[in-house]
Parts: C-alpha cells; sequence; structure tokens
C-alpha cells in the first residue's frame, strides 16, 4: 500500500513547509506547481545568499541584465527588477495556496538589504517600498531581528505589511518581536484600521546555535582547567542546544499567544505570528540529515527547508510532533550550558552579528557579479 508523503502529512498536522529557494527556472517551469499540489508545499523564502546562488551562478538571468543594463540601470536597481519578478512569479503561484488557507499561507519572502539592518529609518523606508513594487498580498518583507529592525516591524504591520522576521537566535529577542508584534498591530486596531490580512512569522534559526556552541564544548571537553565532572559534561551536550533553544522559544510562542493582551487582540482577527524554524538542515555529517527537522514538528509552526532537506522528508521523514517534548529537559541544557561559562543570548549575538556579515558578503558579491555581467 502507498503511504502518504511525509510532506502531506506535515502539513495535517499543523505545520507548513516552505521552500528555502528560488531561481527563475523554478518559480516559471511546471515543478513549483507539482510540488505545490504533490508537496502541500505552502510558501518560500528567499535571502540574499539564495539570490547570489540564483543569479550570479546561472546563465537564467543573463539575457534580463544586458536588457536593464543597456537601458542604463546600475547593478543594484537591476538585482531589484530580477528579485521582484522571481518573488512575484512565486507568489502568484502560491496564490491558491493563501487563497485556501484562509490567508495563513502562501506567502513568499523578500529581504531588505542587509546593508539596512542598523538603520530604522531607511529599512521602514525600504519596506514600504518593496512590498509596494510587489503589489501582492501574499508577499512578505523580511526584516532582520536586530535593535533597530524592532521599530521597522513594529512600523511596517501598523502599516498593513506582512513581516518575516529573519535572523533569530536568542529566545529573549524572540520575546521582544513577539512585544513588538503585538504592539504594531494593538496601535493599527487603535487608529481602526484592517488587520484581516496581515501576517508575521519569526525565523528562529537552529543549526547555526549548535555548530556555535559545540565548537566552544569540545573546547571545554579538552580544558585541563575544568574538573573531569566538567569536560564529561560538556562532551554530553553536544548536538543538544539548538534543540532546546527552539523549544524554550515554542514555549514563548505558546505563552504570549494565550496571554491576556493576544486574547483582546484575536477578538479583532489578529493572527498569531508562527515561528518559523530557519537553518533546519544538518551540517555535522555525523547526524541524521533530518535531525533537526524532526525534533521540532509540531502544530502552528513553519519550517523552511532548502531542497536537499526536503527532499530527504518526502523519502524518510518520520512524522510526529516533538515540539514540546521534555520541557524541563531543554531547561536543563541551557543550565547546564550556563554552569560551563556558555550563555545563549552571547551565542545568539554572535551569531546575529556573523548572520548578517555573511548575508552582507553574498549581497556584495551578487551586486558584482551583475555588475561583471552588465560591462560592455
Amino acid at each position: 500500500m502507498l503511504q502518504p508523503n511525509p510532506l502531506r502529512r506535515l502539513h495535517a498536522l499543523g505545520q507548513s513547509v516552505w521552500l528555502d529557494y528560488i531561481r527563475r527556472d523554478l518559480v516559471r517551469g511546471p515543478e513549483l506547481g507539482r510540488m505545490i499540489r504533490q508537496d502541500a508545499l505552502a510558501g518560500m523564502t528567499s535571502n540574499p545568499t539564495i539570490f547570489q546562488k540564483a543569479i550570479a551562478e546561472s546563465s537564467l538571468y543573463d539575457e534580463d541584465i544586458a536588457r536593464f543594463s543597456a537601458r542604463g540601470l546600475n547593478a543594484e536597481e537591476i538585482y531589484e527588477r530580477l528579485a521582484i519578478a522571481d518573488v512575484t512569479a512565486a507568489a502568484d503561484a502560491f496564490a491558491g495556496v493563501w487563497e485556501e488557507s484562509g490567508g495563513n499561507d502562501g506567502f513568499v519572502s523578500l529581504e531588505v538589504s542587509p546593508h539596512l539592518a542598523h538603520d530604522a529609518d531607511r529599512t521602514i523606508a525600504e519596506v514600504k517600498r518593496l512590498y509596494n513594487l510587489c503589489s501582492r498580498p501574499n508577499v512578505m518583507i523580511k526584516i532582520p531581528g536586530t535593535e533597530a529592525g524592532l521599530t521597522a516591524i513594529r512600523e511596517a504591520l501598523f502599516n498593513g505589511i506582512s513581516v518575516n522576521v529573519t535572523l533569530l537566535f536568542s529566545v529573549g529577542r524572540y520575546q521582544d518581536v513577539l512585544r513588538y508584534y503585538l504592539d504594531g498591530l494593538d496601535q493599527r486596531l487603535s487608529m481602526k484600521q484592517p488587520v484581516r490580512q496581515i501576517r508575521s512569522v519569526a525565523s528562529f534559526f537552529v543549526s547555526r546555535v549548535d555548530t556555535a556552541v559545540d565548537a566552544r564544548l569540545v573546547a571545554v571537553s579538552k580544558d585541563s582547567r575544568f574538573s573531569a565532572t566538567e569536560r564529561t559534561l560538556a562532551f554530553s551536550l553536544l548536538h543538544k542546544a539548538a534543540i532546546a533553544n527552539a523549544r524554550i522559544a515554542y514555549q514563548v510562542f505558546q505563552e504570549a499567544f494565550s496571554s491576556p493582551i493576544y486574547n483582546r487582540l484575536s477578538q479583532h482577527a489578529v493572527a498569531k505570528q508562527r515561528p518559523l524554524w530557519a537553518s533546519t538542515s544538518t551540517k555535522d555529517p555525523t547526524l541524521s540529515d533530518l535531525f533537526y527537522v524532526e525534533a521540532l514538528i509540531g502544530p502552528d509552526t513553519v519550517d523552511t527547508m532548502p531542497p536537499s532537506t526536503l527532499d530527504a522528508f518526502r523519502d524518510h521523514g518520520w512524522v510526529e510532533s516533538r515540539i514540546d517534548w521534555d520541557p524541563q529537559g531543554s531547561a536543563q541544557v541551557v543550565a547546564e550550558l550556563k554552569a560551563l561559562g556558555i550563555d545563549l543570548a552571547t551565542v545568539g549575538a554572535e551569531l546575529e552579528a556573523d548572520g548578517l556579515k555573511k548575508f552582507t558578503e553574498s549581497y556584495d558579491s551578487l551586486i558584482a557579479s551583475i555588475e561583471a555581467k552588465r560591462a560592455p
């Protein structure tokens, strides 16, 4: 007997799968429609690194680059035209999903320039401009969850723009995001503006936390200044920080959306801001290729998977809600890490800075590649 597609079973359980990938041949070809129909694919995300690979490392965009260049557009203007064309084409492909889900899914995300991450005023101006250029109700604009980004997030929501908050690594910063989300929509309601179509996700990064923490744990396990018990503890905590961190974030999500503040707002059709698990592909070859995906399955969540992870889950994914497993154990992992001098808030701040650096480098590399392609 043919077994149901595990990706469709995830959807039935209440977790949406979005594809962490975009490229012109996918959004304009038949494959995306097949994935929507057969895999219950419910959305798509992009970032500067994804566009860098799509545009710089293929010839799919070369004709348009030459055409726009002949019209006098610079490299950044050309990139914007190319990215918006892909995002709007994908949004059109997901329009049926958006309608059938009541506006909860079917979103495609476009990110503001990472160069603006610490400038709230310029970020919000860019958010408004990009959203208007896309002119699709199922486009989300990605704003990094930096301190400056928080202000821009609230302002975007107040202006009726759906937001994907990206580069979240710590529970503390996620709590800030939740407050700004509820505040932005509360302010919009106070102006008697509609909120029914506004949606937001909070992209909480996973595997990168383990990459950073495990390097510290390995160092502790080899450091004679720590006791034998501490070195043994460090070794036992390998591969545990990221999942514990994300599960605690999910507890925070549940608390926020069962609070009196949200109960009041929900009477006016304010939607929950779902956690979106990002960076769920496995980096450590000693672990299962679905190590993070399977550990974070649960209702009211989104998992954005790169193509290889999505293919793996379709092939051999195990569907079981595990996001709320052993909350005491997650808290214990965090406490034991702190006892060894590893603070997840500090790690999160470092990962945020590193993530912004990598996205900025990808963006700059992309612009340089377009400049090279448009050169006579």
